[in-house]
C-alpha cells in the first residue's frame, strides 16, 4: 500500500520556509514531521478477532438449540442427533469464522482507526513522537534547544516535544495554545497552514526565552519530513 502524500512540493517550501522565519528569531531548533499513522495496532485489531471469536463461541453456549435447530431446517435434517464432537466443531467453527470477518473487516483502515480506543492513540503517538525526537533533534544542538513538532494523520493527533534546555524553560501547559492554532485550521482542511501557524507560535515561544545569537547556526534541517 502506497503511502499518501499530504502536501505538495509548494505546500513543503511554505512549511521550510515558515521554520527559517521562526528560527531567525531565536537560537532554538524546529523539526517539522508529517506521519501517515504512528503505529500499525496489529495487536488492537487481534484482541478486536479474539474477542470476536470468543463471544461468538460463548453465545452458542448459551444457546446451542437455536443454532442447532436452524441448521437442521438449512439442511434437511430431521431432528439430527448432534454428538459431543459435531457441536464442538460447530463452536469452533463460528469462533474461526468471526476471528477471520473480524479481521479482516479491520482492513479498513477507516473502521480499523475508529475500533482503537482514544487514549490508546494518544498514547502510541506520543511514543512515537518521542522516538523520532529522540533521532533527530534531541541533544543535537549546542545548546539543546532542539524541538519537534509531530502529527500522526490517521490518529488525528499532534504532539510537541522539547528538548532538556526549553523544557527547563517552558511549561508542557505553554505549547497548547500553539497545538491549538496549528489544529483550528487543520480541522477546516489547511494542513500547510496549520503547520505554519504551530510554527509561528512555536517560534514566538523559542524567542522570549531563547533569542537568537550573533554566532548562531543551523543545526538542524528545516525542511518538512514526511513517513
Amino acid at each position: 500500500m502506497a503511502k499518501p502524500i499530504y502536501l505538495n512540493k509548494a505546500e513543503h517550501r511554505q512549511v521550510s520556509d515558515a521554520v527559517a522565519a521562526a528560527e531567525a528569531q531565536t537560537s532554538g531548533e524546529i523539526v517539522t514531521i508529517i506521519a501517515d499513522r504512528s503505529d500499525g495496532y496489529a495487536d488492537v485489531a487481534l484482541a478486536w478477532s479474539i474477542f470476536a471469536a470468543f463471544t461468538a463461541i460463548a453465545v452458542f453456549a448459551a444457546i446451542p438449540h437455536v443454532y442447532l435447530d436452524n441448521i437442521d431446517w438449512l439442511l434437511g435434517y430431521w431432528g439430527h442427533d448432534w454428538t459431543f464432537w459435531e457441536v464442538l466443531t460447530l463452536a469452533l467453527g463460528f469462533g474461526v469464522t468471526k476471528f477471520v470477518a473480524v479481521f479482516l473487516i479491520q482492513l479498513y483502515q477507516p473502521l480499523k482507526f475508529w475500533l482503537i480506543p482514544g487514549l490508546l492513540k494518544s498514547a502510541r503517538v506520543r511514543e512515537r513522537a518521542i522516538s523520532f525526537f529522540k533521532v533527530g533533534a534531541e541533544r543535537r544542538t549546542h545548546g539543546r534547544t532542539g524541538i519537534l513538532i509531530y502529527l500522526s494523520m490517521r490518529e488525528h493527533r499532534a504532539e510537541i516535544v522539547a528538548d532538556d534546555a526549553i523544557a527547563d524553560k517552558v511549561d508542557p501547559e505553554v505549547w497548547g495554545n500553539a497545538m491549538a492554532d496549528m489544529l483550528e485550521e487543520i480541522k477546516q482542511g489547511h494542513l500547510a497552514a496549520g503547520m505554519v501557524a504551530g510554527i509561528g507560535d512555536v517560534g514566538a515561544i523559542l524567542a522570549e526565552h531563547f533569542p537568537r545569537e550573533e554566532d548562531d547556526q543551523n543545526e538542524l534541517p528545516d525542511r518538512l519530513i514526511e513517513v
